[in-house]
């Protein structure tokens, strides 16, 4: 126990005395007094007290003002345990006293004041990089979870819920193939307009061809396929989800012994890992079309000698490269989605920032991990 000097201030007035090693609190502790109080407080804030060395015998009155400084100065911990041991406290006094260390026992430490611009950098990068790793870490016990769950039920077809399942693809894959088709059509043609402007300085034009398989077989097919689902279906993942927390449906089907996460995820989880691989193809089909077209019309490279470069120069490893990445994107979108909806709190506004939370969260992870892969592909030769 650090025993410290008596204490400098004016013992008439003082409400913290320090004496045989033991500190004793005594007197009013009321908002009448707080700025008085806050200085004695802050004069024996940098030590640590145990229990058996404070003496509350003499405190006096006391409100919620006084007992926040009260933790301050002895830490909530501390008072939890020193108002559990004294059975000379009446009950008013241990009720608000114990109310307000459980209060504060999780409240975050207050940020240090005056700090620099370097300092402040510093910590709000520091708070960004540990919110990541939250999420990250939430993010894979989910996946956990959705993979325990998953082999729990798949031996036992009587727990298969097709119906949402084909209802989720209808949803997820066959009312996207519009705009998948679309945007990857439009896409190919920009490519191809790009490697025709570009090529065309060397005398190359005629690998305009090589470069819209390549991209769209490899890359283009499937990640424009999952940013649009990113954005499509997992923020429609997370305001069903969320609007079924808000509406305590969630509550209702626990109370009924039913896993929301068989009930909800696992049938969104499927159903987005058989459509993103269908509208990869889609968007692998429309991406040449697009480029084929541009060819034709720019490049005067018909459609039977388009496809005869891409079946000559154009290995079958390609699409199989592109397709291999689509289940696995899958499966991150459809986990993302779905626990931002089980965050949801209990209000419309939590709706639209774990909607917005799902959006930047998938496209973030659909582009980071098209990265690695990309990576891990080209040093494998692949």
């Amino acid at each position: 126990m650090p025993i410290s000097a008596n204490s400098p201030e004016n013992q008439s007035v003082s409400r913290i005395r320090l004496q045989n090693g033991t500190l004793a609190i005594r007197g009013d502790w009321t908002l009448a007094d707080y700025q008085a109080l806050k200085q004695q407080v802050k004069e024996y804030s940098g030590q640590q007290w145990k229990a058996e060395y404070i003496n509350l015998k003499e405190l006096g009155r006391i409100d919620t003002a006084g007992a926040s400084l009260l933790v301050t100065l002895l830490g909530p911990e501390t008072l939890s345990t020193l108002v559990k041991q004294d059975n000379t406290l009446p009950q008013e006094k241990y009720a608000l006293l114990q109310t307000v260390a459980d209060a504060l026992q999780d409240k975050p430490a207050p940020e240090p004041e005056g700090l620099g611009p370097v300092l402040q950098f510093l910590t709000q990068t520091g708070q960004t990089v540990e919110a990541i790793w939250h999420l990250l870490y939430q993010l894979v016990g989910f996946a956990g979870q959705i993979i325990a769950t998953l082999c729990t039920i798949l031996p036992r077809p009587g727990r298969w819920r097709v119906t949402p399942f084909v209802a989720a693809i209808q949803d997820t894959g066959l009312n996207a193939l519009p705009i998948v088709a679309l945007l990857t059509f439009l896409v190919g043609a920009v490519v191809a307009f790009l490697g025709a402007t570009v090529l065309s300085d060397f005398g190359a034009t005629i690998y305009t061809v090589n470069l819209v398989a390549f991209s769209f077989l490899r890359e283009f097919g499937v990640l424009l396929a999952a940013i649009l689902l990113a954005g499509r279906t997992a923020s429609a993942f997370t305001a069903q989800i969320g609007a079924m927390k808000v509406n305590e449906e969630l509550d209702a089907i626990r109370t009924l012994g039913l896993d929301p996460v068989e009930l909800l995820v696992i049938p969104r989880v499927l159903a987005m890992m058989v459509s993103l691989p269908i509208l990869t193809f889609v968007g692998m089909l429309a991406g040449l079309i697009g480029g084929g077209m541009v060819c034709a019309i720019a490049l005067d490279i018909s459609p039977a000698q388009f496809m005869a470069i891409v079946e000559r120069d154009i290995a079958l490893k390609h699409f199989f490269v592109g397709m291999s990445k689509a289940p696995i994107l899958a499966f991150l979108i459809a986990a993302i989605g779905c626990l931002e909806g089980f965050k949801v709190g209990g209000s419309a506004q939590s709706v639209g920032v774990h909607t917005t939370s799902s959006v930047v969260q998938s496209i973030f992870m659909v582009i980071l991990l098209d990265a690695v892969a990309a990576l891990f592909f080209m040093e494998m030769g692949w």
